[in-house]
This record gives structure tokens, sequence and C-alpha cells, in this order.
């Protein structure tokens, strides 16, 4: 997810330190459990070198290794373990097998450079609980913290023509994404429920709006996003199509400005192609928008929506539709997370909830004037 909350302090690893910055190792016992596992799958290999990387997040945990065999299937990998909910997690479920097989589907049937799973791990017993192992690709990914819009890091300090460049070849992402996957091979991420795709998805976002609030102070703001949604409502939201989800250039790993791998996918999901086209545009507005409310005029002529519905355009021959709604239900899911983080903070005692709790999302202005229809005027 694009925003960042101070770290649990709870681990489901038992005795681990995962929060720790800076690529620390990680106790011994964790590595010689995680060894004990590999050898079920690999006779004989040794994972080395163990480290949390530092930008281990909410959504799960995340441990880095080398596998030291004559025959590893790759020599570095990433494992993905699901959340401890004892630390008050952001989302209700971690479904590790769910991701596994969006990545494998995704791997089998386009040309996205999404790295290769190895291994999935059901039985919680070895780690605490349920994870993946996957490959790990070396590049660099544009900062959450401080955002890529600040002065002061790689993408920032690119020229326009490899920021167009990586611009381009990040919305070619979705576009081969959409196109490529059968629809039959995505059923399985159909969502519950009644109607098509888009109400499901909606549907499914309100349940989890109504899990952040139980026992707390709702939103207004949201649930009158959630009311304005219904007078936007798309007449053909078309075909649905596998949706990467949390689908931002912050979860692309690039070689230069080309993409190298493709990772988080989470939040995926059987959905209308407008879903993944409008995070992509709010999640940098959001970035972007906080750069100017900071004094920083930031990347203004990056990832413009205009741009991105024509490139889409382009290269699909879908014209994107209804993007006033797209964008809306962006920035509203990710109003959603934010509540939730900031109910987070408050539970162990890092902030107090105010009297209006819509102010603890931060973009509330800029949902506030997506509700009011002012936002893109």
């Amino acid at each position: 997810m694009a925003a960042k909350a101070p770290r649990p302090r709870t681990s489901t690893l038992p005795n681990a330190r995962l929060r720790s910055r800076g690529g620390t190792p990680i106790p011994e016992e964790i590595a010689r459990r995680l060894n004990a596992w590999l050898r079920t799958r690999l006779p004989g290999a040794e994972a080395v070198g163990v480290t949390v990387p530092e930008s281990n997040g909410l959504s799960s945990e995340t441990l880095l290794f080398e596998i030291r065999h004559p025959q590893a299937p790759v020599p570095a990998c990433a494992l993905r373990l699901a959340a401890d909910p004892a630390a008050y997690t952001v989302f209700p479920v971690y479904d590790m097998p769910r991701q596994y097989r969006t990545m494998r589907v995704v791997a089998e049937h386009t040309d996205l450079p999404v790295p290769r799973v190895l291994w999935l791990e059901e039985d919680p017993g070895p780690l605490g609980a349920p994870f993946f192992v996957m490959e790990r690709v070396a590049g660099r990914v544009p900062p959450d913290v401080m955002p890529y819009t600040y002065e002061g890091n790689w993408l920032h300090a690119a020229s326009d023509e490899e920021r167009e460049r990586l611009e381009a070849a990040s919305v070619d992402l979705l576009a081969r994404l959409h196109d490529q996957v059968p629809h039959k091979e995505a059923e399985f991420l159909a969502l519950p429920g009644e109607g098509d795709a888009l109400r499901r998805h909606v549907t499914a976002q309100r349940a989890y709006y109504e899990w952040v609030v139980d026992g707390l102070a709702r939103s207004p703001l949201i649930e009158d996003a959630f009311a304005r949604l219904e007078d936007l409502w798309p007449r053909d939201p078309g075909t649905p199509v596998l949706n990467w989800g949390d689908a931002r250039i912050g979860n692309v790993v690039y070689d230069g400005f080309t993409p190298a791998a493709v990772l988080d996918w989470e939040m995926a999901a059987l959905a209308p192609r407008e879903v993944d086209l409008g995070w992509t545009v709010y999640l940098h507005r959001f970035f972007q928008d906080l750069t100017v409310a900071f004094g920083q005029p930031g990347l203004p002529d990056f990832l413009r929506r205009d741009r991105v519905e024509a490139r889409y355009a382009e290269l699909t021959g879908h014209t994107p539709r209804d993007m006033e709604f797209y964008t809306l239900y962006a920035a509203l899911r990710h109003g959603v997370v934010m509540l939730r983080i900031a109910y987070r903070q408050a539970h162990f005692g890092e902030v107090a909830v105010p009297a209006d709790p819509d102010t603890l999302i931060l973009h509330h202005g800029s949902l506030r004037a997506m509700v009011q229809g002012s936002y893109w005027s």
C-alpha cells in the first residue's frame, strides 16, 4: 500500500524482530527454522544472509535471503509471510495461496516481468504463518517515504524524457495484463456476492469499511463518497479483467527506467479495467497533492490522468470510461486504508482519535473535493 505507519510491536515469527531497519539480520532461531523448512523442499540447501528489508510494510512481512545449493532454482529469494493478526493488521485476511496462484497465472499467461514463485507453504507451523517464496529481482523502486514526488530521490532527479519512458512502460504493464490473461484463468479472483464484477468489488470495499469502523467512530466523508459512487455509477462497466489491485509504480522494481519486476498482488481481483487505471492515477495524485501541500512543486506533468488514459487507449483500443467514478473510488478505497492505519496508531497509543474522524484521512481534502465534483475541474 502507499501509506506507511509505525511498525507493529509484535511479530508472526516467534522471538523475531522482523521490524528492525536497514537489512538487520534476524535472530539465529528464525534462520534455523527457515533452513529446516527449506531443506524439506531442497535437500541440502542453506538459506544465508537472512535479513529484513528496510521497506517491510504492514500488508505482510518479508524476509530476504540467498540459497546456497548447487541446484538452487534462483540465487536470491524473498519470502512473503502473512501478517500477524495480533499486530492490528491493515486487512482482515491475508490469503497467501491466492497471491501465489495469481502470480503464477500472470507469469504463465502474460509477458509481464513477474518474479518467479518457487514454493508455497500453507502450514503455519514452520514460521508461524503461511508464506510463499519467490525470486528476488535486483533494481530500484520509486520510494514512498519520502515520496518520489519529493526532491532528493532518483526518480525526481531523472530527466523529463526518462520519466516519460518510465510512465509509458508502467501503463504498458496494465495494458498487457488486462489484455493477455484469459478471463477463465482469472475467475478464481471473482469476489463473492451478487451483481456484476464492479458491484461485487464495491460491496467488498463497503464490507472492509464496516470492519475498519467496527466499534469505532464512523467516517461521514467515506460514507458520503460511497453515496456519490451510486450517483456516478457506470452504465456499462464492461467485461471484467484480472486487475493487479495495487497498481502503482511503488510496486514495481525498475532496471533503469524499465520494469524488471511487478510486485504486491494481494489486492488482485476480477474487475473492470478502470479500477486499476483509477488507482494508478489517484495514487500518484495522492503523493503529488501531499508534496504541493508541503511547498514543493512535485512532478505535476508525471502520470497525468489524460496521458495515462490516452496511452492505455492507444495500446488496448479500449478508451477508459467513467474515470470520475473510478478515481473517486480509488480515493475512497485509499481513505478506508488510511482510516484503518490511523485507528491502528490509536490502538498502540501513538495518536489520539479526534472529534472529527475524517481528519484522520490524510487526503480528506481531495476526497471531499471529489465527492463535491470539484477536484478535476
